[in-house]
């Protein structure tokens, strides 16, 4: 996926639409700072996730943090491959690395969200 066609959320996490249904993951900057990523705890299919809540768990060799669903809505599909090899995440966090996805319960959320410029300069105040 093209990070440019993504939108972002303040916790580091990104959507990319189609239809109803987004797909989620971290970023390229929340991968990197997060180190290798050595395990994974997936959402439940099925569940309904509620946006700017945790969605799901990443451990790395530095820390434990949370995975924020950056929209509200129903897990319809998780990326299981990632359960016997997280370290995708960090090999490619925009593609292969996708976590999970989530049919939209409200769309107007994503005008919360931010596009890429947006993002890398919210990135770069937070750095400041």
């Amino acid at each position: 996926m093209n990070p440019e066609d993504l939108r972002y959320h303040k916790k580091h996490t990104w959507v990319s639409l189609s239809g109803k249904k987004a797909t989620i993951g971290i970023t390229d900057y929340a991968q990197d700072a997060l180190g290798d990523i050595v395990y994974l705890d997936l959402p439940e299919m099925d569940t309904e996730v509620e946006a700017n809540t945790e969605m799901s768990e990443i451990e790395s060799t530095k820390a434990t943090s949370s995975v924020v669903a950056p929209v509200s809505g129903t897990i319809v599909s998780i990326n299981e491959e990632l359960e016997d090899a997280p370290e995708v995440i960090n090999e490619d966090p925009y593609g292969k690395g996708w976590i999970a996805v989530v049919e939209m319960s409200d769309e107007s959320e994503l005008d919360d969200l931010m596009d890429l410029p947006e993002y890398e300069k919210f990135v770069e105040e937070e750095e400041g």
